[in-house]
């Protein structure tokens, strides 16, 4: 009985799924994940972690003058099919679409990034990141892919507090924040980023948000001239061993110190392919950027050979 109602939850969220023009089977091609499809917490790591090690995280949108679609069928052709990447409105929209095709109940979440923030209200909401409820655990889990930093969560963490999370060579805790709010707010922590010991990334409640506002926080970060995503390229890609980042023109490759990186205990999880997850930061291409500075910079970084003719299209068409 419990497979018969797995399968019909998978049949109903992959038809919803395609009815929006995203695609479950591309997708997971695209990730690399051979694994199991079924609402429980191994397929939900193991998705998360393909995708954190398979799809780059990059805003080339932005520094061109364009906020990017978060529509599903643009997603697809950028992210999975274009092989690019993109920001964490983006990563974490796709995550939601392939895991409401599997069947999970996922809420959208948004939250203040507080990385260099004085306190968590010094800055609006503007990371967007979910909320999966899986079967058989008591608890809901907190699960992000799009989050640009050595900080980021590769494996989603489940939403309690005095507890440590260690996996895939990374330790994040939440806890709790005194405010003034009627909700909780919880505050996901890394450790060993910059200044070492535990350090804030993210605030946020587990009030739910919809798909237009995330247009709207979009519009605003992909557009604004004082955001920081319209000014230069950050550009990240993280590997089993090291986390690489391009801010602007200057790179970065840390294999040790800061938040560490020793690599996922226990090899590959079951079902994430090999050759999809150990492409190197090579694979990752992109479309010309609006500065010819910027250009070289991540031309450099990413050691692309070539551009593909339809990103060459693309590019200048947005110039023109």
């Amino acid at each position: 009985m419990a497979d018969i109602e797995q399968t019909a939850r998978n049949g109903q969220g992959t038809r919803a799924a395609r009815s929006q023009g995203f695609d479950l089977d591309a997708y997971l091609d695209r990730i690399g994940w051979r694994g199991g499809r079924r609402t429980d917490l191994a397929t939900l790591r193991g998705v998360h972690l393909a995708h954190a090690l398979s799809l780059p995280f990059e805003n080339l949108d932005p520094v061109r003058g364009a906020a990017p679609s978060l529509a599903p069928v643009d997603l697809m052709a950028k992210m999975v099919h274009g092989r690019r990447g993109g920001y964490c409105y983006e990563h974490n929209t796709l995550l939601r679409l392939a895991l409401e095709a599997l069947g999970f109940r996922v809420t959208p979440l948004a939250g203040r990034v507080v990385v260099g923030a004085r306190t968590p209200e010094s800055r609006p909401r503007t990371h967007a990141m979910l909320r999966v409820e899986v079967e058989g655990e008591p608890r809901p889990w907190l699960a992000d892919v799009g989050f640009g930093a050595a900080g980021a969560l590769l494996l989603p963490v489940p939403l309690v507090t005095g507890s440590e999370f260690e996996g895939a060579g990374r330790r994040h805790r939440l806890v709790r924040l005194a405010h003034e709010g009627p909700s909780e707010l919880w505050e996901l922590q890394a450790y060993g980023a910059p200044g070492g010991g535990w350090s804030g990334q993210y605030a946020f409640t587990q009030e739910p948000f919809v798909p237009a506002d995330f247009e709207v926080f979009n519009w605003f970060v992909g557009t604004h001239p004082r955001s920081p995503f319209t000014r230069r390229p950050y550009l990240q890609r993280t590997t089993r061993d090291r986390h690489l980042a391009l801010d602007g023109a200057r790179g970065t490759a840390p294999g040790g110190g800061g938040v560490r990186h020793r690599g996922a205990r226990g090899g590959h999880p079951a079902g994430l392919s090999q050759r999809r997850e150990s492409q190197s930061p090579s694979a990752m291409r992109v479309p010309v950027a609006r500065s010819r500075a910027a250009t070289r910079g991540a031309a450099r970084y990413t050691q692309a050979r070539t551009v593909p003719p339809a990103a060459r299209r693309t590019s200048r068409a947005a110039r023109t």
